[in-house]
């Protein structure tokens, strides 16, 4: 069986139940997510192809962009919560088996000062040369 890493596809061995839950989560995104998605859709941010509530295995990310191998997050409150954060770590050690590399920002950091965290996503993408 090939690394999950090595699993070719813009699906990342995504079932299909997943995949169809994924078309539905894009018509119902949260404000921070709306803000957000509006400064990455259509290459706005860096020229870069960002996908949103994209099927990765069981799990859907929040906005990927496949180029850079780089997932972004909104967190709402519940991820503050123990059972969530452990859920959280298992999550993304899973994705980083994909090879990718996840950030994670709260809605209330989007919604606050959203060019702040666009501005934290650039620094990123430079510094870890994605």
């Amino acid at each position: 069986m090939p690394q999950k890493s090595q699993i070719p596809g813009i699906l990342f061995n995504a079932a299909p139940v997943t995949v169809e839950k994924a078309q539905k989560l894009r018509q119902k995104l949260t404000p921070a997510e709306k803000m957000l998605w509006g400064f990455l859709r259509n290459r706005k941010f860096k020229h870069l192809k960002f996908r949103r509530q994209h099927p990765i295995d069981q799990y859907i990310v929040d906005f990927i962009c496949i180029e850079k191998k780089l997932v972004i997050e909104v967190d709402g409150g519940i991820h503050q919560k123990p059972e969530q954060i452990e859920h959280d770590r298992k999550r993304t050690a899973d994705l980083e088996d994909y090879g990718l590399k996840i950030i994670r920002f709260s809605n209330e950091e989007i919604l606050n000062d959203i060019f702040k965290v666009l501005k934290e996503m650039d620094t990123y993408i430079e510094e870890n040369e994605l």
